[in-house]
């Protein structure tokens, strides 16, 4: 099965001499320019992590508009945006200006979140979950209301004198990018949220870890959790066939740098923990010859069912090594796998 390939980049920086991203402009501006290389490539996607109160990419929007006039084809995404944080209209406006302006490219994965660098960092923001919710309760809330405003829902009650003329009914957010509604993914760790957002609409993107429902490895759960969501999606009637992502970190050994980077450090075994009193599964890092490394793919059963295979990427190395790093999977990897 042929299979759409990207990266998705954390955006880290730190001011250490070791670092090729030692200031947040550094970061931004190197993910702008991984995009455009990753589009030479021959890639088909690239998406970025969003943490808050940390010195990772943030505030996507700005970026994803400046990786969508550089770019002409690739798609742009995140993986995830945090709902918690965001105001649903606000979100609106956002996403469809910088969809407008990539020629309706975007690719936007948004969730409850991740545990943040800051106690209830939310708050911050100015959100507080209503009485009875939630955190993630709330992150929903603000997810289904953004949708609402995506789908270009007319709502709000125009002026009667108005600054400019209105056209006529219910006032609808603008700037509105049509078809983006179907372009929006939910980050599911579980099997329960990914079929919530099979009911609503919403493609899966499902990372490198999820709630460990069943102590089986990682992408065995991870493959079932795809299931689930598809079954949910056949109830339903969206009228699109939705897509569904999935995580890794894969390092192809080609060359010296590699060696020296990664030969050693893929993880073999899945790592159980746990998050916010969660039990969680962490699913291995592949690192090796390419030979080896198909084979090893093959028995990967979450990404042979995901139409999407996202690689993260060590974004502080460079812009240079990590087009290499996508370039040696594109090359060396993917076609024996049937993906090219």
């Amino acid at each position: 099965m042929s299979k759409r390939i990207g990266f998705l980049s954390f955006g880290h920086w730190t001011p250490h001499h070791s670092s090729s991203t030692r200031t947040a402009a550094d970061a931004m501006l190197q993910s702008i320019d991984l995009a455009v290389a990753a589009e030479e490539l021959g890639a088909d996607g690239a998406y970025f992590r969003v943490h808050h109160f940390a010195r990772q990419l943030g505030s996507p929007f700005p970026l994803l508009a400046a990786v969508g006039a550089r770019t002409e084809r690739i798609e742009i995404g995140t993986g995830v945006i945090d709902m918690r944080y965001a105001n649903p209209l606000a979100f609106a406006e956002d996403a469809g200006a910088a969809d407008l302006i990539a020629g309706g490219r975007l690719q936007l994965g948004i969730s409850r979140g991740s545990p943040e660098q800051v106690i209830d960092g939310w708050r911050y923001f100015g959100f507080e979950p209503a009485e009875g919710e939630t955190e993630a309760d709330m992150a929903r809330r603000h997810a289904e209301l953004a949708l609402m405003a995506l789908s270009g829902e007319q709502f709000a009650q125009p002026n009667p004198r108005p600054m400019f003329p209105n056209p006529p009914g219910l006032l609808r957010i603008e700037p509105y990018s049509e078809g983006l509604r179907r372009r929006i993914w939910w980050g599911a760790g579980s099997d329960a949220t990914a079929r919530w957002a099979a009911q609503r609409g919403m493609n899966l993107m499902s990372s490198t870890l999820k709630d460990d429902e069943s102590g089986e490895p990682f992408h065995v759960q991870q493959r079932k959790q795809i299931e689930a969501f598809r079954d949910e999606w056949a109830k339903q009637e969206h009228g699109f066939q939705p897509r569904v992502s999935v995580s890794r970190s894969i390092f192809a050994i080609v060359d010296e740098r590699d060696r020296r980077y990664f030969l050693g450090s893929g993880e073999r075994d899945d790592q159980f923990g746990y998050i916010d009193s969660t039990r969680s599964v962490f699913g291995r890092s592949y690192a090796d010859e390419p030979d080896a490394l198909v084979e090893q793919l093959r028995g990967d059963e979450a990404i042979q069912a995901a139409d999407t295979l996202l690689l993260t990427v060590p974004n502080q190395l460079g812009v240079d090594y990590n087009a290499h790093v996508i370039e040696s999977i594109l090359k060396h990897v993917a076609p024996a796998l049937g993906w090219r």
